[in-house]
């Protein structure tokens, strides 16, 4: 894998991340012998880049990829990154959120879980509408000098908030936001319009999670019958998607483009993802090790331009919002998101 700088940090990422959303126990988890298979072959083919949260399995997939590091002996080689802000004591009004307080208690706790004295990369898992950005960016920065956090992140903010935020490290000579976490894919594009822009001129990468739309850019779902799997509306942690007449046409071509390179429907989309301007790290999960492979083998595939081409018009969606809904009117002014 060709490793890409995330920010303006030194911290280089693989292309692909290994999301640790799957690792656990029951329900639709991997289960542990299965996610220390996974782990073992991401490493096996070059992957350093492995982003949790401490919500994930109620802190479980912090504990097991812990004992994976431990195991190993690769933490130094690792880019690690967790996220905080989840509920973690329900029934305490300081265990969830942004604060300070809980931002603190959340990372000893992570720390505590995943075996090590440092994160690489540490996330705002989602923005709680209430703590103010001075006291984020400033325990974030304490976090650095303190050497217990090497990186800051900001996943699932408005762009906005993200912009206040790297500006208020410039101006107070903070530790700067390495990168965006958000979701981004063929079907959801909408970060392209305010996003991306400010990632790209304020440097951060932007780090997509949900590149195959929950499973539906696979390929395995049919208009007739969306059948099991994450979109079936009686699984348990059903995803809510309304699907509309663009959903489908957008698998139509990803079915078409990707019978003509040799590949998957989910390896093009991916590969799409993967060359979209400044994307660095996009994350991946899976539940199988042949799963893994799949996904990984998507950096093989080179996508034509009038492929691409094809893909970025079946996906391309009319924004709604002011002023953004004035801009499309003149296509040569709108953000591509392509590299």
């Amino acid at each position: 894998m060709t490793d890409l700088l995330l920010g303006s940090t030194g911290l280089r990422v693989s292309p692909l991340g290994l999301g640790t959303m799957t690792f656990g126990n029951g329900g639709w988890h991997a289960g542990r012998d299965a996610s220390r298979a996974i782990f073992h072959r991401y490493r096996e083919r070059g992957g350093n880049f492995i982003d949790t949260a401490n919500v994930y399995g109620g802190g479980a997939a912090e504990e097991m990829l812990g004992a994976l590091l431990r195991e190993t002996g690769d933490r130094d080689r690792i880019v690690l990154a967790t996220k905080f802000g989840g509920p973690t004591h329900p029934d305490d009004p300081n265990g969830r959120g942004n604060g300070r307080k809980h931002l603190l208690t959340a990372l000893e706790a992570s720390l505590r879980r995943l075996g090590t004295d440092y994160l690489d990369l540490y996330w705002l898992h989602l923005w709680d509408r209430r703590t103010d950005v001075d006291e984020v960016m400033a325990t974030f920065d304490a976090l650095v000098r303190a050497g217990k956090v090497r990186a800051a992140g900001l996943s699932n903010v408005p762009a906005w908030w993200a912009t206040k935020a790297q500006m208020l490290a410039r101006q107070r000579g903070w530790e700067p936001i390495a990168a965006l976490q958000l979701e981004y894919s063929l079907v959801e594009r909408s970060i392209e319009w305010e996003h991306v822009p400010a990632a790209r001129n304020l440097g951060m990468s932007i780090v997509p999670w949900s590149p195959l739309a929950n499973g539906f850019l696979t390929g395995k779902y049919h208009r007739a019958q969306l059948g099991a799997g994450r979109l079936d509306p009686g699984r348990e942690w059903p995803v809510e998607i309304t699907l509309t007449d663009r959903h489908w046409a957008i698998v139509a071509t990803l079915r078409e483009v990707a019978a003509e390179v040799g590949g998957t429907p989910a390896q093009v989309a991916l590969r799409w993802v993967t060359g979209r301007d400044a994307v660095a790290g996009t994350l991946i999960g899976a539940t199988t090790v042949e799963q893994l492979d799949a996904d990984l083998d998507a950096l093989d595939l080179e996508l034509p331009h009038e492929a691409v081409a094809r893909l970025d018009a079946v996906s391309a969606a009319t924004p709604v919002m002011t002023p953004h809904s004035i801009f499309a009117r003149f296509p040569s002014e709108a953000p591509s998101g392509r590299r």
